[in-house]
């Protein structure tokens, strides 16, 4: 995708629809097992809010007061309005620190409801495979790491604002209403003048803030695009460090990289661009709002009717209501930030939700002793045909041999098997027995070598002594002391260690049918002997399909079936 295509993708899916969209992304929560703690963290934190503008009316109340004992020089009431003023202040620090508290630990409970639900359907249905094969969605760690965290804390904040903003304007607008009188313009006698002044400011600069910074939005989801994208470029290079090495291509890496700095360079400067005008304007709008309720007060003052105090007392009202009708202007760059957040959260569920509902294109169930393929077609997303009409039984206990020219689909037929492979026709039934896969590059979970043996099952389902026994199996004696220690065996094994560890896995794993993709690659031909007939003494009865192009593999094999032309065609074992 280019770099806007996602963002223009999600506005032209969910136009119209965003709020309820994101409405949806944010109720299971509240209906969840958790409903109970959330509704009441939420009812204390609400109170609290509510509570911070009772402090502020009460505050306001004080201005009053306070200032007119100054203009009466009252000195007794200036110090017991001054020692009054630390009892509130007392109450509302009280007040603010358990709002953050209590708002954080909702933050933290919610975003860790969220995480596990998005971990459970990431990894569902292969969510995860399919959207990197297909490009559907771009790095989902940082969607679910980063953008769950943005999008639970900028929720609560900005709800809880809004909350607290209309409960102050409606309070402080009662006061601003009774306390600014009236003034008569063109003969019309305007009541509560102040409260329309306010709106009035208010209203034209939040639309004034709008036309500046709407750019916000689109440049903010960019961003964590680039940065993302960045950061996975940085993760590649560390992955294939030895690889990188080996052929000098530091520059090449250091071109890529910077080619990726730059994007993110580049926007940062647009935001840099759009943030600079909207800062003017709402600098000056704050600055401006300072005086404007002396301005507007001022010929009531300077005529007699209202005293300092009163004064004093308008001009804290009025900078409260024109601060609650600006709370769109002083939250644009928070909310241009959520809409991004939710922007790309939407796109990601929208990615789930398409392969989750993608009707299967082949038909892979679990049903009978056999593997039946029949009538099976498998296709590129280029529209090239690697199977037209494959047809192959393979009975219980047999071995089977798949081979074929590079590209000729081999492994596509394996991944078909396992249902990875959605474009074709035709049905595929497995044998409902207990299966494993064995692909060319094993996985090594980060963990204990006792880990990385058991995978994908605990460490705990095998006695200590059966993985020593598999190792010694598998020619890898130097590695029985090492069980319990945790590394990175990826990164320390050579490929063909890797391997042998994969059919040491199999081994403990007694697995009654295998499919192997190239498994023995990478070691030579003692080794893959050797460890085919490890599998064939150790687990009698076992049914063997594996991908191989070396023609020492056929004497491990009953059958041999090579792919040419988009056929499968049974050949004759030699």
């Amino acid at each position: 995708m280019n770099q806007n295509a996602e963002y223009s993708a999600v506005n032209d899916a969910v136009r119209g629809q965003f709020f309820r969209r994101t409405w949806a992304m944010i109720t299971p929560y509240w209906r969840s097992e958790e409903k109970g703690k959330a509704w009441l963290l939420l009812a204390a934190v609400i109170g609290l809010s509510l509570f911070s503008v009772a402090i502020s009316v009460w505050i306001n109340h004080w201005y009053k007061d306070f200032y007119n004992a100054l203009e009466r020089k009252d000195t007794a009431a200036f110090w017991q309005l001054i020692g009054y003023f630390g009892g509130i202040a007392a109450v509302a620090i009280l007040g603010a620190v358990y709002r953050l508290y209590l708002t954080q630990m909702l933050t933290i409970r919610w975003r860790a409801w969220l995480t596990e639900k998005h971990f459970a359907r990431w990894l569902a249905d292969k969510n995860y495979y399919q959207l990197e094969q297909g490009g559907y969605t771009d790095n989902p760690d940082q969607r679910i790491s980063e953008d769950l965290n943005n999008f639970t804390s900028s929720t609560l904040g900005l709800g809880l604002g809004l909350l607290r903003n209309v409960v102050s304007l409606v309070s402080f607008s009662i006061i601003l209403w009774g306390v600014s009188g009236s003034i008569e313009v063109f003969g019309i006698t305007i009541p509560g003048y102040m409260f329309w002044c306010a709106l009035v400011y208010a209203g034209v600069g939040s639309w004034l803030t709008h036309l500046i910074g709407r750019r916000l939005i689109g440049l903010s989801n960019q961003q964590q695009r680039f940065e993302a994208d960045l950061r996975f470029s940085m993760v590649r290079v560390r992955e294939n460090a030895e690889s990188i090495a080996l052929y000098n291509g530091e520059p090449n890496e250091n071109q890529r990289l910077s080619a990726r700095f730059g994007k993110v360079w580049h926007n940062f400067w647009d935001i840099m661009k759009v943030s600079k005008r909207l800062t003017f304007f709402t600098a000056g709008y704050s600055q401006i709002a300072i005086i404007f309720p002396f301005i507007v007060a001022a010929p009531r003052y300077f005529t007699g009717k209202i005293e300092l105090g009163e004064l004093m007392q308008i001009n804290s009202a009025f900078g409260n209501v024109q601060e609650n009708f600006s709370w769109f202007i002083n939250a644009y760059s928070d909310l241009a930030g959520w809409r991004a957040t939710s922007d790309r959260l939407l796109s990601f569920h929208q990615a789930m939700s398409e392969n989750e509902q993608r009707p299967a294109a082949i038909d892979v169930r679990a049903q009978g002793e056999r593997l039946v393929v029949q009538g099976l077609g498998m296709s590129l997303a280029d529209g090239r045909h690697l199977l037209i009409d494959g047809n192959m039984i393979v009975d219980p206990g047999q071995r089977l041999m798949l081979s074929g020219r590079s590209g000729s689909g081999k492994s596509t037929l394996l991944r078909a098997m396992g249902h990875l492979w959605p474009a074709g026709h035709g049905s595929i039934r497995l044998p409902a027995a207990r299966y494993l896969f064995l692909p060319q590059k094993p996985y090594l979970p980060i963990g204990t070598l006792k880990t990385v043996l058991s995978y994908p099952q605990d460490d705990s389902v095998y006695p200590a002594q059966r993985y020593a026994q598999v190792l010694e199996t598998c020619r890898l004696p130097q590695l029985v002391s090492r069980l319990d220690e945790a590394n990175h065996w990826q990164r320390m094994l050579s490929p063909g260690e890797q391997q042998r560890l994969a059919f040491a896995r199999a081994l403990l794993f007694a697995p009654q049918w295998l499919y192997m993709d190239e498994a023995t690659s990478a070691m030579d031909e003692e080794d893959e002997a050797m460890l085919y007939q490890a599998l064939i003494d150790e687990l009698p009865g076992l049914s063997i399909v594996s991908v191989g192009h070396r023609s020492s593999l056929k004497r491990f094999h009953e059958r041999h079936v090579r792919i040419e032309n988009g056929q499968l065609q049974e050949q004759p074992v030699s």
